[in-house]
């Protein structure tokens, strides 16, 4: 429990500083663009500060953080994949007064609660000594793996939500510029000769907006698909771990 709760302080931690560093690069990018780019990415000139550009700036860095987050778990369970809990001889046959050592290595290893691979040894030794099946222990082996598979995926619905949240914040974004736009147009004066600059600026920035929400999109998208596959495979390299060195090399005496 404690390992588990390490994580989701991360996680929060992460998310507070995802946030500052959003805010500051708003800030940077509105001290530093021109006016011509400044209004494109931030709105600047209306509603600056809290224009829907720098919200989804801000939801952009925290994706990240949530990314990041994920990259930080992936590299953690293929360092566990590097702890050789399990003899990895070919020669070597284990019984059943093999596994209280094996057991207890693992039982003393960081993150024996929280990454995979700790975890389906725990799983398979403990239902082996149960049950001195090597097919029930390769059936919970299975089964865990799929669990831990839906697990993986679970851990990405924040980013996916973010995701969704950004082009939506894009899409809301444009409804509004929109909205002013046209009560500008109504509101001015039909002799005004600025009168089609203006709400074609307007328009502009708005369509911006949304442009600007989608490539944000795709980028964590990307960065999402990479990660994702990157825990999923780890977790197959667990699975495929204990399989090959533990449920194979178990032996019953008779």
């Amino acid at each position: 429990m404690a390992n588990q709760k390490t994580i989701e302080d991360l996680r929060l931690w992460v998310a507070l500083v995802a946030i500052v560093v959003g805010i500051c690069i708003v800030t940077m990018l509105n001290f530093t663009l021109n006016n011509e780019w400044a209004a494109r990415l931030l709105d600047r000139g209306r509603t600056f500060p809290w224009s829907v550009q720098n919200a989804m700036w801000v939801v952009f860095c925290l994706g990240l953080g949530e990314i990041g987050v994920r990259i930080v778990s992936a590299r953690a369970e293929m360092h566990q994949l590097r702890q050789k809990y399990l003899p990895e001889d070919p020669r070597v046959v284990l019984q059943a007064e093999d596994l209280p050592e094996i057991y207890k290595k693992i039982r003393s290893g960081v993150r024996a609660n929280q990454c995979f691979l700790p975890r389906l040894v725990d799983r398979c030794i403990l239902q082996f000594q149960a049950s001195l099946s090597t097919a029930q222990s390769a059936s919970l082996l299975n089964t865990s793996v799929e669990m831990f598979l839906h697990e993986v995926d679970l851990r990405y619905n924040m980013i996916r939500y973010i995701c969704w949240l950004i082009p939506s914040l894009g899409f809301i974004g444009t409804v509004v510029g929109i909205g002013n736009a046209l009560e500008y147009a109504g509101s001015a004066s039909a002799s005004d000769t600025s009168l089609l600059a203006e709400v074609t600026g307007r328009l502009a920035i708005s369509f911006n907006g949304t442009f600007l929400a989608l490539s944000l999109a795709s980028v964590l998208v990307l960065l999402q698909n990479i990660v994702q596959s990157k825990e999923e495979h780890a977790l197959n390299l667990s699975g495929q771990y204990c399989l090959d060195n533990l449920i194979n090399r178990l032996y019953i005496s008779t």
